[in-house]
């Protein structure tokens, strides 16, 4: 089993060695091409990816076509539509590789039996996607509460990593505002 994934998740529960082992055979070891897709809008979702390294984008297309990007996800975390996931329908979003990108994958099927045969790692599926919510209602509290040029310098303050390792316009994209825009915040920050 992979390194990665095993700290991530006794960091989060306690599970026995000889459980562990059991993980290899449910999940698919996976490398995505920077632009590739993970998932596509529209197609059914019956996976969840745990990211070992690299960069993905959640997004969808608006009515005019562009892209807008709503998360990124780096090492140690997940992603996925997770409601589609849970329901087993069509996707609302796509997954894009950002960079070259190493996943495990794992069906919804195949996580059911998971649970049945290692029962412990319920705890650490709750607490993971309990934090992963916790974020998001963050993220809409800052999206609500910000003005865009504080949301950037919130955004570049907290996670630096991102701002390295994400083109502008994806950034853009997710703060809701134009390249062009970010562009201008960014110029006011180096004068």
């Amino acid at each position: 089993m992979n390194n990665v994934l095993l700290s991530h998740i006794l960091n989060h529960c306690s599970v026995k060695p000889d459980q562990l082992d059991l993980l290899d055979s449910f999940f698919e070891y996976r490398i995505y091409k920077k632009n590739k897709l993970l998932l596509s809008e529209g197609q059914r979702c019956h996976e969840k990816f745990f990211i070992i390294k690299g960069c993905t984008n959640l997004f969808y297309l608006k009515q005019n076509g562009t892209e807008q990007t709503i998360d990124f996800a780096i090492e140690n975390w997940w992603t996925s539509d997770f409601m589609a996931f849970q329901q087993n329908t069509a996707s609302q979003f796509s997954i894009r590789a950002v960079e070259t990108t190493a996943v495990l994958a794992i069906t919804y099927e195949q996580q059911c039996k998971l649970l049945q045969q290692v029962p412990e790692l319920s705890e650490y599926f709750h607490r993971t996607f309990q934090r992963a919510y916790a974020a998001a209602q963050i993220r809409l509290k800052l999206l609500y509460g910000y003005s865009k040029e504080e949301l950037y310098h919130h955004f570049n303050q907290k996670f630096p990593a991102f701002i390295q390792r994400v083109p502008q316009y994806l950034l853009a994209s997710f703060l809701g505002i134009t390249p062009e825009y970010l562009s201008e915040i960014k110029k006011k920050r180096i004068s």
